[in-house]
């Protein structure tokens, strides 16, 4: 079966290379269920390895040729070879964290074979806790990363005692919540774009209220305030070309000591979220001497309720709108940060509130462009990066989760640095935690992971200058 691919997921394709691959990944850790035996992990990989139905998303490989002009169309994988695409790992002694993140650097810094589906699922033993890890990376053409956090979640049970739940990549019915997702994320990519490309082009009606948001927008721009857009990012060590080596640092903190600060200050946790990510960075560029005077600038995707000022926190929705938010690294006090990032924040949803959903599609669309096309242009170092990094935010499960009776202990996403921007933070929420993904160019930002013990030393900082020690 040959089908073209929507020029949103297309643009993936073209943009990667062997210093930016483009797909996102997932670190998910389980315990074992109670009197799993010594072959726990070998017997779950051969279950895997046994199935024969595999979902048409995770069946079907990118190609192009004279015969489709050029286009890249998607193809069935005629000869599909499920051990390329699951596989079986163990870490070497002493089998710590920093064994597990240092595997899962050098997997999100391996290009996906296009000539097969774009996926791979890895299972890991040898922590010495005895936790099971699992390592998934699928590509942006195929799945959004949220679309991503769902196909995972579809799998997943509340019930500690229920035994075969499908893989991920198994076909399943399409009545049940699991064949739901997979059929709503064969199409995560193809809708949204299109809609924002009509918007912007004036097709539909909704496109009428779009100019003059536009200018509203760019002359907020135009003079350094908080936006849909932004156009005054300085220049930083961050945003230099990259190399396709990668570093991967995770940790996860309690959402409640996050929730404290926000109720003691009048902010939200997702503000606490960036603040704690501004004050990180702050130490980490200044313990380089590479802290600039002018502000960090960062593309936070929120919600559609956007336009209501809801929280886009853990809890919140599809990350499918921008706001360009200034982190105040200018800023040496704590608290002070925070204020200016909740202002920030604020502020960009009001560029957004008079906005319709779809003109907030084709709004952030327009925002994320110079992004996309200075890397594909080869322009990066030329012209002045629109922001700095993304920091972005994808609500996973509030409740514990079980896979087979493997409880679901810890969930971290891996995402994608860019040309120009060699940091990429996302945060995922499950069950009370709030787990940090940071990705980068190992090469461009050197002792990635000191940045999490400066995440950890800010929100502590938070927590004094709130008054909530």
């Amino acid at each position: 079966m040959v089908t073209p691919i929507d020029p949103a997921s297309a643009a993936f394709l073209i943009a990667e290379n062997r210093n930016m691959p483009m797909h996102v990944g997932g670190l998910q850790l389980f315990r074992k269920p109670e009197g799993a035996g010594r072959n726990y992990v070998q017997e779950l990989y051969e279950e895997m390895r046994s199935v024969t139905e595999i979902a048409p998303l995770f069946n079907k490989h990118p190609h192009r040729s004279l015969a489709t002009g050029g286009q890249w169309t998607w193809r069935t994988d005629e000869l599909f070879d499920i051990d390329h695409h699951v596989r079986h790992s163990a870490l070497p002694k002493p089998g710590r964290v920093r064994e597990l993140l240092d595997l899962c650097s050098r997997l999100h810094g391996t290009r996906l074979a296009l000539e097969r589906p774009l996926w791979e699922l890895h299972l890991i033993e040898g922590l010495r806790d005895g936790r099971v890890a699992m390592y998934t990376k699928i590509h942006h053409a195929l799945v959004d990363g949220v679309s991503s956090m769902r196909l995972l979640q579809s799998v997943l049970t509340t019930d500690p005692e229920l035994r075969g739940m499908p893989a991920p990549f198994a076909a399943r019915p399409g009545s049940g919540r699991a064949g739901r997702e997979l059929d709503r994320a064969e199409h995560s990519l193809s809708e949204i774009p299109v809609q924002a490309l009509r918007t912007a082009f004036g097709i539909t009606a909704e496109a009428a209220g779009l100019p003059a948001a536009l200018i509203r927008t760019i002359n907020a721009g135009v003079r350094n305030e908080t936006s849909a857009l932004s156009l005054h990012a300085p220049r930083t060590i961050i945003n230099q070309t990259i190399t396709g080596s990668r570093r991967f640092a995770a940790q996860d903190w309690p959402i409640e000591r996050m929730r404290a600060i926000g109720k003691a200050t009048g902010t939200t946790i997702n503000d606490v979220v960036l603040a704690m990510c501004a004050g990180a960075v702050r130490a980490y560029l200044d313990e380089m001497g590479e802290l600039p005077d002018a502000p960090l600038v960062a593309m936070v995707p929120v919600g559609l309720n956007a336009k209501q000022a809801a929280e886009a926190s853990g809890d919140g929705g599809n990350a499918v709108g921008a706001v360009m938010v200034k982190l105040g690294t200018d800023l040496a006090d704590p608290g002070e940060r925070l204020r200016s990032i909740n202002r920030s924040m604020k502020d960009g949803k009001q560029a957004l509130s008079s906005m319709t959903p779809t003109q907030i599609l084709a709004m952030s669309a327009i925002g994320m462009a110079p992004a996309i096309l200075t890397p594909m242009l080869r322009m990066q170092g030329i012209i002045r990066p629109p922001f700095n990094l993304i920091i972005s935010n994808v609500p996973g499960p509030r409740t514990t989760q079980y896979f087979n009776g493997a409880e679901l202990v810890g969930m971290y996403p891996l995402s994608i640095p860019i040309h120009g921007m060699a940091l990429n933070i996302t945060c995922t929420s499950y069950a009370g935690q709030m787990g940090f993904g940071l990705t980068g160019c190992r090469r461009t930002l050197p002792s990635l992971q000191r940045l999490l013990t400066h995440l950890d030393d800010e929100l502590a900082a938070l927590e004094k200058a709130a008054g909530v020690e």
